[in-house]
């Protein structure tokens, strides 16, 4: 029994120190967000990718640099002389510049223009990927932590009677087989709090990760806020609703785009630049002190791009393809989860109909009656085993139907529910 007594305070010393320290972070959901946006390190990196991809736009806008070529006589050897450069002596400048034609610069500034919406969709997508994970974990820590809770103080109600049991099988007044039975009863009940527990540190472990704190993080949700995630819809308007939202299907009609304006691109770079140049030739031209003007540009008898043409068209239809594949997986999958999401609710609005005060009220009585002899120990077990499982059943269906919410809000891409 000191063991068991010890192993009680143990697990009712563990909460207090998670909930009653002033390191704890007590959080509704709209906070968490707040943080898990000002904070979340990945989130911070992305963001970055996408400001690298509008750099991106910046420097397909710049024109290409002059070239500017200066050569002077190093020896004349005519009058033994080195670095002839003067009156009588040699050198020639040039300036060239480089005119790009066939629209090269407004295609490579357009495609520039959707890689950077595209790098921002992608990050939209990682927001929406994450807040679905952060919001499905403070649900279910949310759930967790009040039946731990029920399972400390029932744990602490058994550990009063073994004690007081303990006492009289001592003296011969109660069988040993009922309080063999009540251990039995304690350690599964405690076992069942151990594993509780276990996955509450692992979820909040993960929910640490994600705000990117140290702190014990409190959700504060209450049974109102679920209730208020029941809502009417229809699985058509939920599916239009996401071919408007959702950003990886957004980002599959980009890369069509993308893809469009790489093909315009390649088609462009079959027509040849030119060469724009201006020089100065001191003497070795056929005059002296010389002036020129030129124009240079590549015949394009060899090489047409017409490989990297035909591979950018195919890459159009490869695209489209990619697009009604994602497009049909969308539509079922919201279908899907719809449907999860309506049985969740048929057995939320059950499960308030059953779990009411009287509940409460029956275990209680149940208690008091057991204590005062009213009630078997096996009649007592019996009870005390169904109530904690419709304990750990009602959590259950409470932490499903908020994870099935926020599934088909991250599968819709908008905040639905």
């Amino acid at each position: 029994m000191k063991s068991c007594k010890k192993l009680l305070l143990f697990i009712m010393f563990v909460p207090l120190l998670a909930h009653g320290t002033s390191d704890t972070l007590r959080i509704t959901l709209p906070q968490a967000d707040s943080i898990f946006l000002r904070n979340n390190y990945i989130l911070l990196a992305s963001s970055l990718g996408v400001k690298a991809q509008e750099a991106q736009i910046i420097q397909a806008k710049l024109y290409p640099n002059p070239v500017f070529t200066a050569d002077f006589n190093a020896y004349d050897p005519g009058n033994d002389q080195f670095f002839h450069t003067g009156q009588t002596g040699q050198k020639f400048f040039q300036l060239e510049q480089l005119i790009r034609l066939g629209g090269k610069r407004k295609n490579e500034i357009e495609l520039a223009r959707t890689n950077a919406t595209v790098a921002a969709l992608e990050l939209q997508d990682l927001v929406r990927q994450l807040k679905y994970e952060l919001h499905s974990r403070l649900y279910s820590l949310a759930q967790q932590s009040v039946l731990l809770e029920k399972y400390d103080a029932q744990l602490a109600l058994l550990d009063r009677i073994l004690t007081a049991y303990q006492i009289q099988v001592d003296k011969g007044n109660v069988p040993l087989k009922d309080f063999v039975r009540l251990k039995g009863v304690y350690l599964n009940l405690n076992n069942d709090r151990g594993e509780l527990f276990k996955n509450y540190l692992e979820e909040m472990a993960k929910v640490q990760t994600i705000l990117n704190t140290n702190s014990t993080v409190v959700p504060v949700i209450t049974d109102l806020q679920l209730e208020q995630i029941i809502k009417t819809y229809t699985v058509e308007e939920l599916q239009a609703t996401a071919l408007d939202n959702r950003a990886d299907y957004l980002i599959s009609l980009e890369n069509i785009t993308a893809a469009e304006q790489y093909y315009a691109l390649q088609k462009s770079m079959a027509v040849p630049d030119i060469n724009l140049f201006a020089s100065y030739d001191q003497r070795s031209g056929a005059f002296v002190n010389q002036v020129n003007a030129g124009i240079s540009i590549p015949l394009p008898l060899w090489n047409r791009n017409k490989g990297n043409i035909k591979t950018a068209r195919f890459e159009i239809e490869q695209r489209a393809f990619t697009k009604e594949n994602l497009k049909t997986e969308i539509l079922a999958s919201i279908k899907n989860q719809f449907a999860l999401y309506t049985h969740t609710v048929g057995e939320f609005n059950k499960a308030q109909t059953l779990y009411n005060v009287d509940f409460e009220k029956t275990f209680k009585g149940m208690n008091t009656n057991f204590m005062k002899n009213n009630v078997s120990v096996l009649e007592f077990t019996d009870f005390f085993e169904s109530y904690n499982n419709s304990l750990a059943e009602i959590a259950r269906i409470k932490i499903q139907l908020a994870v099935s919410a926020e599934q088909l809000n991250l599968t819709i891409g908008k905040d639905m529910f």
